[in-house]
């Protein structure tokens, strides 16, 4: 096992600790109050100065960010291996379409798969999950300050956060050849 294999322990540790940061979020002014310092100057300033403009820049530099991390902190031709196998085994099932006793074999092996990519991809989430949920909750007290503004006339900052995300991230694996 190599080191960018990854485990499952890590992403279990960031999971609990993020719940507890969101947990604890109002509660304990010291977390909130630290992550509204750092960030109300800096990326606050950004959607201050034009709401959209602002947190479109904000949503790509953290999609920048997370599809590096995923690069570097990920074994990249591990998961382009496993791709591999699973288009391979995808083809052979669609062979195999009238033998459900063969299809099921193949949907078996299919499922070996999950863990292993699991395993591969959670690395990347030790580096970013804690951020992640930080970010979040001080985009939900920004814009509750702002009354929950309407991106485009109708979209929540979540809703325009996941969408442009989504673009961005796509346009960005595919320029940076990330699994």
């Amino acid at each position: 096992m190599s080191k960018k294999d990854g485990s499952f322990l890590p992403i279990i540790v960031v999971m609990v600790i993020s719940v507890a940061i969101a947990g604890l979020w109002d509660s304990v002014p010291a977390i909130k109050n630290s992550v509204h310092y750092i960030l109300d100057p800096t990326v606050g300033w950004l959607i201050n100065w034009n709401i959209h403009l602002g947190t479109l820049f904000i949503v790509f530099a953290i999609t920048l960010i997370t599809t590096l991390v995923q690069k570097f902190a990920t074994d990249q031709e591990a998961l382009r291996e496993l791709k591999k196998e699973q288009k391979i085994l995808q083809e052979e099932m669609n062979k195999y379409k009238e033998h459900p006793e063969k299809l099921m074999e193949l949907q078996k092996k299919q499922m070996q798969f999950i863990p292993k990519t699991m395993k591969l991809t959670s690395r990347s989430i030790m580096f970013t999950g804690v951020p992640f949920i930080l970010l979040f909750r001080w985009f939900n007290d920004v814009f509750a300050g702002m009354d929950n503004p309407k991106f485009f006339g109708f979209m929540s900052w979540f809703l325009f956060y996941l969408i442009f995300a989504m673009v961005f991230s796509s346009i960005l694996r595919k320029a940076m050849k990330v699994v």
